[in-house]
Parts: C-alpha cells; sequence; structure tokens
C-alpha cells in the first residue's frame, strides 16, 4: 500500500531552520506531482510549496525566498528546507503526492517556531 511519512519537525527559535522530509513507498514517486501543505488549529489546510513531476516549482507568496522545495525521484523523497523560520509558520505539515484523481497524504510533521 502507498505510505507518506514526514520527518524533521520539531521546535525552532525564530530565524531558525529545519529541513522536513517526505518517504514515499508503495507508490511510483516520479510519476506525481508533490505538494507540501500545513495547517494550523481551527485553520484551512494551504499549501506551501509544490513541486511538479516535471520539476517545477510553486510558492505560497508567504515562504518565497525562505522556503525551497526539492525532490529525489531516485530515493522517492521529497525535502522542504525551510530557513529564517518566523513563528507563524508554527503547524502541522503533510506532504501530498498527486496524479490526477488519485492523491495521497502523509500524517503530518509539527513545526514549532518559538522562542
Amino acid at each position: 500500500q502507498v505510505q507518506l511519512v514526514e520527518s524533521g519537525g520539531g521546535l525552532v527559535q525564530p530565524g531558525g531552520s529545519l529541513r522536513l522530509s517526505c518517504a514515499a513507498s508503495g507508490i511510483i514517486f516520479s510519476l506525481y506531482d508533490m505538494g507540501w501543505y500545513r495547517q494550523c488549529p481551527g485553520k484551512p489546510r494551504e499549501l506551501v510549496a509544490s513541486i511538479t513531476s516535471g520539476g517545477s516549482t510553486n510558492y505560497a507568496d508567504s515562504v518565497k525566498g525562505r522556503f525551497t522545495i526539492s525532490r529525489n525521484n531516485a530515493k522517492r523523497t521529497g525535502y522542504l528546507p525551510m530557513n529564517s523560520l518566523k513563528p507563524d509558520d508554527t503547524a502541522v505539515y503533510y506532504c501530498n503526492l498527486k496524479s490526477g484523481e488519485r492523491s495521497y497524504w502523509g500524517q503530518g510533521t509539527q513545526v514549532t517556531v518559538s522562542s
């Protein structure tokens, strides 16, 4: 079965960095577009960054210049290095793989930015 496992979250001070990873199994990773989403309590899930199967990237305005999405198809893993973190970046971060009507989600990883 398809499984996505996020890792790399944690507690970091404002201005710090984290690197999220999303490891996929049971899926032909290279055929899927990948996205990183985040959700705060009481708010809808929002797209943070995405990368197509062909490597085209897109970012939310709030993270441009600070976050960089990438993927390693051979390792079936996606990445989201996050720099200059702000308290507003605090959320549960989820990775998503999508191709046509097929969409898969990981379980999420908590990122907390606080002094």
